[in-house]
């Protein structure tokens, strides 16, 4: 098992900028992936950016260049700051670990991220 334990939500202007992190422990496999989707009110969930632990990263077309994802290996934890954050960037962000190899993976509680115009 795996937890994963989020924070850094919270309401902000457009415009403004927030980090979320996100604390793993538990049974951590050396090889996987740490990542952030988030869920809009009505959508589906999406995912936002991942960083494996040898540091290939991933990022949605809509958060390029406004979004950065970082991880620190030896904390096991995963990073996302968001810059230039729009209204409809409002959704609950959710991390997840994914061991390579697995079918299957763990997620966070979720933290809500609320941009106001």
């Amino acid at each position: 098992q795996v937890q994963l334990v989020e924070s850094g939500g919270g309401l902000v202007q457009a415009g403004g900028s927030l980090r979320l992190s996100c604390a793993a422990s538990g049974s951590i496999t050396k090889d996987n992936i740490l990542g952030w989707y988030r869920q809009a009110p009505g959508n589906q969930r999406e995912l936002v950016a991942e960083i494996s632990n040898d540091f290939n990263e991933y990022y949605a077309d809509f958060v390029k260049g406004r979004f950065t994802i970082s991880r620190d290996n030896a904390k096991i934890t995963v990073y996302l700051r968001m810059t230039s954050l729009k209204p409809e960037d409002t959704a609950v962000y959710y991390c997840y670990f994914h061991p390579l190899g697995s079918m299957s993976g763990y997620w966070g509680q979720g933290t809500r991220v609320t941009v106001v115009s």
